[in-house]
């Protein structure tokens, strides 16, 4: 009787926490965070369209001038790791399937706006970042939280919330998948994936946030460049289904061909399921990816801001097409109605890679989401150390954070996961809605930023002149607090 109760129990908590999670992300937080693209792109002037070249200069000169801190690069690509994962995968072709193919056009509208809205993050997580005694610097919301609105209470908060569900419940979950691919392709026990996983955190996460840094630096990118490069020769060898795809997405978009919709159906289908894929795909606005740039070595905060804009371009323009124009390229042979859409979802992408490729390339697809569920756990796990280090500088509270997630990432290799899964969900966009919040009342110290950039960009003749910042800019609103800005020199 007791296990009975208790197993109600627990499936009342998985109703409300469900029932509180789609009603957060399907609704609410998707529309603030659609505003919150529409007025920073409208604040900073479009800054993604106007400075692209200014955004590919940052990308190419990133991995230089750490100082003993952490690259611009390899702030991007822990962004990217936790950016570029499963749910480019099985989210968008679930977005497909209840979307159809219109859902890829909106998917990309909402990009474009949430790039000013990455930008806008990192540069704030610039600007009010702090250094610490090892040379490293930390920033991002609970940060810009404390020392912008001067809401420390406010920002601590918002680290706990994030601390949880990054440092605590990512591994847990990412794990199982890990462990769940690994079962699938080649039969390997969960015990025996719980092994594996463990011997492969345990070494990055409990070496801190450089451990982490290095090895994202590596494999995030090639892992994206990897996926990137097999889709292209699918869309090389395959050129008029590669084209009749590109036409079903603006077709599709705007109910311009009957049959092109979703199993949902109809434009506004389209229109919902793009929107939500690309704004959870790219996590514009939900503060995690800000995490990350606060922790670069820049000379300039609007610097980190252009790659983190790259970062978004990368994530969905990029890897969420290729995923979107594979399944699309293999066509009705893999995209068959009448099958649960979470149940297709969770194979769709591989279906259609091994119907062009060959059955051979399961295997390699299962290590891609390995290896995506990994570069998550990396890239969730720096977020929560940034929040922990906001809380506390103590090396034991930080040597427990470590410890706890590798233990959370065994015991989740073997265990099924919903209600924490769910909770993760809830808490990450509880967190989401405090930082658009901030993000918005933080505005104006983006605003100066870039003007104070742009302003030396014109008038300077080298780049070492234009990238030059300091705290007391007059485009700022007021000088900036005590901290990593107080002299140019220290970069």
């Amino acid at each position: 009787m007791p296990s009975l109760g208790r197993t109600s129990w627990m499936g009342q908590v998985d109703a409300v926490l469900a029932s509180v999670s789609d009603m957060l992300y399907s609704w609410g937080l998707m529309w603030l965070l659609i505003g919150a693209g529409i007025f920073f792109t409208v604040r900073t002037r479009a800054v993604q369209l106007r400075h692209t070249d200014a955004i590919a200069a940052s990308v190419v000169g990133s991995r230089d001038g750490s100082h003993g801190g952490i690259t611009s690069f390899q702030a991007f690509a822990v962004g990217l790791a936790c950016r570029v994962g499963t749910g480019n995968i099985v989210g968008v072709a679930l977005a497909l399937i209840m979307g159809g193919p219109g859902a890829v056009l909106w998917m990309w509208l909402v990009a474009i706006l949430g790039t000013a809205t990455a930008f806008s993050e990192a540069t704030l997580a610039q600007l009010f970042k702090v250094r610490r005694p090892d040379g490293t610097f930390r920033g991002g919301p609970a940060y810009y939280i404390s020392r912008g609105l001067r809401l420390p209470i406010l920002g601590g908060v918002f680290a706990v919330v994030f601390l949880i569900a990054n440092g605590l419940v990512m591994p847990m979950v990412q794990a199982n998948a890990i462990t769940a691919s690994l079962q699938g392709a080649g039969g390997l026990s969960p015990s025996l994936g719980a092994v594996l996983v463990v011997a492969l955190t345990a070494p990055v996460l409990l070496g801190g946030l450089r451990a982490m840094a290095r090895v994202a630096e590596y494999l995030a990118p090639f892992m994206a460049l990897a996926y990137l490069v097999l889709v292209l020769a699918i869309l090389l060898t395959h050129p008029v289904q590669a084209w009749e795809a590109l036409r079903s997405i603006i077709e599709g978009a705007f109910g311009l061909r009957q049959g092109l919709g979703g199993l949902a159906g109809g434009v506004t289908a389209a229109l919902l399921n793009g929107v939500r894929r690309g704004l959870f795909s790219n996590e514009a606005g939900l503060g995690g990816a800000a995490c990350a740039a606060g922790s670069a070595t820049v000379s300039h905060p609007v610097q980190q801001g252009f790659i983190q804009v790259f970062g978004v371009v990368v994530d969905t323009l990029f890897v969420c097409t290729a995923t979107a124009l594979a399944i699309l390229v293999a066509g009705a042979d893999v995209l068959q109605p009448g099958t649960s859409a979470k149940e297709r979802a969770g194979t769709l992408t591989q279906d259609a890679i091994a119907h062009l490729v060959g059955e051979w390339s399961r295997w390699p697809m299962a290590l891609l989401v390995v290896v995506l569920a990994y570069t998550t756990i990396i890239g969730a796990f720096s977020y929560a150390q940034v929040c922990l280090d906001y809380l506390s500088d103590r090396p034991g509270v930080s040597r427990a954070l470590q410890i706890g997630a590798v233990v959370c990432a065994g015991v989740g290799s073997v265990q099924q996961l919903t209600t924490v899964w769910t909770l993760a969900d809830v808490l990450l966009g509880i967190g989401a809605i405090i930082n658009l919040v901030a993000l918005v009342l933080l505005s104006r110290w983006v605003v100066g930023a870039l003007r104070d950039w742009e302003a030396r960009r014109s008038s300077s003749t080298s780049d070492d002149d234009q990238a030059a910042f300091r705290g007391d800019s007059q485009y700022l609103p007021a000088p900036l607090p005590e901290g990593a800005w107080d002299h140019s020199a220290i970069r």
